[in-house]
């Protein structure tokens, strides 16, 4: 279930030659609740971006590291971590293992991210770490997506603090808008406390079941309640893209033709066309 049209990569490149060159925008992905389809719309849209020419950045700040994991990072090869970029161990740079996907980077994430809260509770400017590591980066990337972990504790603050906007994966289910209302508080609390510029860049419905009444029901809730910030893409339950984690593959290499992996291609068409008129508003 997805936008009528259909995107070619010649108009994605259209889409991005538009936008304006500098500092990478850093997207977190985020939201408090568990099982939503947060990692795999970090993995898929970063692996969308970089397919049409992007330089794309996965910050995995889950201390489960499934994103390291989706994107074909083994456990012995992740020697860096994004706990050492947080607690000044290391840079963006020295952090960043490369994917099988050209273009597409992954700081990788590790279980000593289990004690990291506890630790940065004693660190100056401990809400800023991630925002004054990913500054330092330059224009070597065009997009940074922050892949949060299932809560609200200083890792998804670190997150919130050093993105520009946030996208808001959202399963169709029964509670969804009331999870959603208490990460909406969250992001007005950042927002007023420590960066005001972050702003929601949009709310992708997830785990989609058209066989399912309640689903219809739940993105008519969503949308009515939340209007023009939900994306047109809904990404349906499917079968390919929940295997394709085991085979350490994005969907879009598992199975590219599959209706998970043609609606992650649309929704960052829709993403980066937001971001284009964001960037000229």
């Amino acid at each position: 279930m997805s936008d009528s049209s259909q995107n070619t990569p010649q108009d994605l490149n259209r889409i991005v030659a538009d936008m304006p060159s500098g500092q990478p925008r850093i997207i977190a992905i985020a939201n408090q609740k568990g099982g939503v389809g947060k990692t795999t719309t970090a993995i898929n849209l970063g692996t969308g971006l970089a397919a049409i020419g992007r330089r794309v950045l996965v910050v995995d700040l889950d201390p489960q590291g499934n994103a390291s994991t989706g994107l074909g990072i083994d456990r012995t090869n992740r020697r860096v971590s994004s706990y050492d970029v947080l607690m000044g161990e290391a840079t963006v740079a020295e952090a960043t293992v490369p994917t099988s996907i050209p273009g597409l980077g992954i700081i990788p994430s590790t279980v000593d991210l289990t004690g990291a809260e506890l630790e940065l509770i004693d660190l100056p400017r401990r809400a800023y770490r991630l925002r004054e590591a990913l500054a330092a980066t330059g224009n070597d990337l065009d997009y940074v997506l922050i892949d949060s972990p299932p809560s609200l504790n200083l890792l998804t603050v670190n997150a919130l603090v050093a993105a520009k906007s946030v996208v808001v994966p959202l399963q169709c289910e029964f509670f969804a808008l009331e999870g959603l209302s208490m990460l909406m508080k969250t992001i007005e609390r950042i927002r007023r406390g420590f960066n005001a510029e972050l702003e929601i860049q949009g709310i992708v419905l997830t785990m989609y079941d058209k066989r399912n009444n309640l689903s219809d029901q739940v993105a008519q809730d969503v949308r009515d309640y939340l209007g023009d910030k939900v994306y047109k893409t809904i990404i349906p339950r499917n079968v390919r893209v929940s295997e394709a984690p085991s085979h350490g593959k994005p969907a879009l290499l598992y199975d590219h033709k599959c209706a998970g992996s043609l609606a992650y291609m649309q929704l960052a068409s829709e993403l980066l066309r937001r971001e284009r008129l964001s960037a000229a508003a």
